[in-house]
């Protein structure tokens, strides 16, 4: 028995999906260690990709400071001794961590515990949890070092695939959450968008959808927006183009989907992990980047307007390995 292990956001989560269909495809079982916190439980609670799932009251420690983290790290320390529990329960052998707050309960029991554990960083800058961990893991695999970059991403990605050539429609993207920033510019640039006959798809997250659409209709544009989707991959499908922060399953995703975009890093993302994220793809000549206290209306404008689309998609398409997860369960399990 394999237990998978971390999340907190969909970017992890969505990793922790792409192993145990892989693990699946095997004959091989899997558990899943999350947090009651986090968006673990929406994901997986009604879930029949896992054997079982455990959602912890686990809570990160790196944005707290004195008495907080100590109270978060003596948490941790006794959620791992409930993770011996777990792993007995199941015969587990061996942990995948995923990363995000919801890995460090499993990630450390299973160093305490004797279990093989396996850590797969999501971003092009390394968290702190994973550089705490990754001394002791027998094997680290990260996605930005590799000549044909494997990264598990859900085969329905490439499945909707496609190569871009002209600008018909536009996505804005704000992650799983949403993001204010990104929900304000969409609104910004609808008139000028409409004005030139650019659909536009917009997801904008459960808190501000209803504030959203409702601006959509005083500025008289027709816009498709929606809260969350699972079925992410079929609204970048019918995308030409998209703007989008850059949270690592976010890029690689939109990667395997041969889809143009412009990344707006999150500027207050850990290690400013969201921009060496996007970096990495614009140093392929596979995607661009405006920091979000630079961004002038004009200048985007004439960006959305003048890239070649179909170089970008056919780069991004050639970049990734369609087979991420499976390369990585073959180094895990051989």
């Amino acid at each position: 028995m394999i237990a998978i292990t971390g999340g907190g956001t969909g970017g992890h989560l969505a990793i922790a999906k792409a192993f145990a269909n892989e693990l699946n495809s095997r004959g091989i079982k899997t558990i899943f260690i999350g947090s009651s916190s986090g968006q673990d439980r929406m994901w997986f609670e009604n879930s029949d990709i896992f054997d079982a799932t455990y959602f912890l009251n686990s809570s990160g420690v790196v944005n707290k400071r004195g008495l907080g983290r100590l109270k978060s790290l003596i948490n941790i320390l006794s959620l791992s001794f409930k993770c011996k529990q777990i792993f007995s329960t199941h015969g587990v052998s061996l942990v995948i961590s995923v990363g995000g707050y919801s890995a460090a309960p499993a990630a450390f029991g299973a160093i305490m515990w004797g279990k093989k554990l396996y850590i797969h960083e999501q971003n092009a800058v390394i968290g702190r949890l994973n550089l705490i961990l990754k001394p002791f893991a027998k094997g680290f695999f990260s996605s930005y070092f590799e000549p044909k970059f494997s990264y598990p991403v859900d085969e329905k990605f490439f499945k909707t695939r496609r190569v871009r050539e002209n600008l018909k429609t536009i996505l804005f993207l704000g992650g799983s959450q949403g993001a204010n920033f990104i929900n304000s510019l969409a609104v910004n640039l609808a008139k000028d968008l409409d004005k030139n006959g650019v659909k536009i798809i917009h997801q904008c997250g459960q808190k501000e959808y209803e504030i959203i659409c409702k601006k959509y209709e005083e500025i008289g544009v027709k816009a498709e927006v929606f809260p969350f989707s699972k079925d992410i991959e079929l609204f970048m499908n019918r995308a030409d183009f998209c703007i989008s922060r850059a949270g690592a399953s976010t890029i690689w995703e939109l990667c395997a989907n041969g889809l143009p975009t412009l990344f707006i890093p999150f500027p207050h993302a850990a290690n400013n992990h969201q921009f060496h994220n996007a970096k990495f793809l614009q140093d392929q000549d596979a995607g661009m980047i405006i920091e979000q206290n630079k961004i002038d209306k004009d200048s985007l404008i004439n960006i959305i307007y003048s890239i070649n689309l179909k170089n970008i998609s056919q780069k991004l398409i050639s970049l990734i390995d369609k087979d991420g997860a499976k390369t990585i369960i073959n180094s895990i399990l051989k």
